[in-house]
């Protein structure tokens, strides 16, 4: 069946081209030096991946998805391969070894494995559905987001290999798995980051007070979980010998708190100084001003000083006198913001808006699963990485280092996005087809 041109989805294509087109102007306006000379050539680099990432998503929207089904596993399997071989001779940016260089050309793998694992896990949900075990499918459904997400967070990019959660969470959702699965997942997210950020909160802004240092007594926290464990055990003996509801309840609020209590501890052991100082700064900045916390107070400084139109394209100080770190990747929502405005932050906001209404239209009407799961993963993926970032350069979000896709500057991440952009017009194309 041939592809008509007028059946792709151009809200959906027009709206990632604009966000690209203003990522390339404004990592052009990150390089300019406070005496006006440009001081780097990222943003032509940034137009070639934006023509090659262009290209992508048109043959990716223009080839049928579905061949795509029985090579899925082939396709993780190669990143995870990547992932792997990153681990040992990886380059170093920005204190994770993340990156494989090959002279000047270097592909930053974790990107593409997100795109990799959504297609992996769509498939095998698709081909188990007629299982009626849903803890199988939701166990190997964890294993397939969280092997990625443990290869990635030892780089370690702690941004990078959170995204794996809310995909795992929405396609899971979309997959029809009970909810009290994928809300424990969310809710052992939420609870390690609190149970591992606690300790330094009391540390370094409490000052004086004990209330969390057993927290990391490795004494306790066997000795806790011992008790859980048998609370845990007993309560599903209960359940299995009565079929009381109170048990099987007792039982997942043990499990939990094992996972969250194991988790927080081991999390403690592998991020690195600089990435729990980002949890803490981003309870109190002025904890450690000039040091993690100079980054957000600048940012804070660069968006509330754009106004409501913002100080004109080329205008901004807090980029040009280099007061920002990082001003083309994690904080391109900063000098945007600066020299446009609320008005262009808004317009941003919108072409989001856009990107995830029309994703959440074309899970909706097509009446493939595979092709509704692989859009529920892009749509989670996508969503994720805008609150996060927009999240974190306004102060209401920590520090993760997770790019604004479309926009930060970054190839590897800009061609991952375009070509999931194809997957979801080549979903909404054959949305009748299955």
């Amino acid at each position: 069946m041939k592809t008509n041109l007028f059946e792709f989805d151009f809200p959906l294509l027009f709206s990632a081209i604009v966000l690209t087109f203003f990522g390339i102007l404004f990592i052009y306006s990150s390089s300019i030096s406070s005496s006006g000379a440009p001081a780097s050539s990222e943003y032509i680099r940034q137009i070639v991946w934006a023509v090659v990432g262009l290209f992508a998503a048109i043959v990716m929207a223009l080839s049928n998805y579905s061949r795509i089904y029985h090579i899925a596993i082939y396709l993780y399997i190669v990143t995870i391969f990547l992932l792997i071989l990153t681990l040992f001779m990886g380059t170093v940016v920005n204190g994770a070894r993340a990156w494989i260089r090959i002279g000047s050309f270097g592909i930053q793998p974790s990107e593409f494995t997100k795109i990799t694992t959504i297609l992996f896990l769509s498939q095998y949900l698709d081909s188990s559905k007629r299982n009626t075990n849903d803890f199988h499918r939701f166990a190997v459904s964890c294993f397939i987001c969280l092997l990625p997400m443990g290869l990635v967070l030892l780089q370690p990019d702690f941004g990078t290999s959170l995204v794996f959660i809310p995909i795992l969470i929405v396609i899971t959702f979309v997959a029809g798995i009970p909810g009290r699965y994928v809300f424990f997942i969310g809710l052992c997210v939420m609870l390690t980051a609190v149970l591992a950020i606690l300790p330094f909160w009391q540390s370094l802004i409490l000052k004086n007070s004990h209330y969390f240092s057993f927290l990391t007594d490795f004494k306790f926290i066997i000795g806790f979980t011992i008790l859980l464990l048998a609370a845990f055990s007993i309560a599903l003996f209960g359940f299995l010998r009565y079929k009381k509801k109170y048990f099987y309840w007792i039982a997942y609020a043990s499990i939990l708190a094992i996972a969250a209590l194991l988790l927080s501890f081991m999390a403690r052991k592998v991020l690195k100084d600089y990435q729990i100082m980002r949890l803490v700064v981003f309870l109190d900045p002025n904890v450690d001003p000039r040091g993690s916390g100079w980054n957000i107070i600048q940012s804070i400084i660069a968006i509330g000083s754009g106004g409501f139109f913002g100080k004109g394209f080329l205008q901004g100080t807090q980029s040009h006198y280099r007061f920002l770190p990082q001003q083309s990747t994690d904080f391109i929502f900063s000098i945007y913001s600066e020299e446009w405005g609320f008005i262009g932050g808004v317009f941003v906001f919108i072409l989001f808006l856009v990107i995830c209404l029309r994703l959440l239209a074309i899970i909706k009407n097509t009446s493939d699963p595979f092709g509704s799961y692989i859009t529920a993963g892009l749509a989670a993926m996508y969503i994720f990485h805008f609150l996060i970032n927009v999240g974190m350069t306004m102060g209401v979000m920590p520090i993760t280092g997770i790019p604004l896709l479309f926009m930060s500057y970054g190839g590897s991440a800009l061609i991952s996005s375009m070509v999931g952009v194809g997957l979801a017009l080549s979903v909404h194309i054959r949305r009748f087809q299955f």
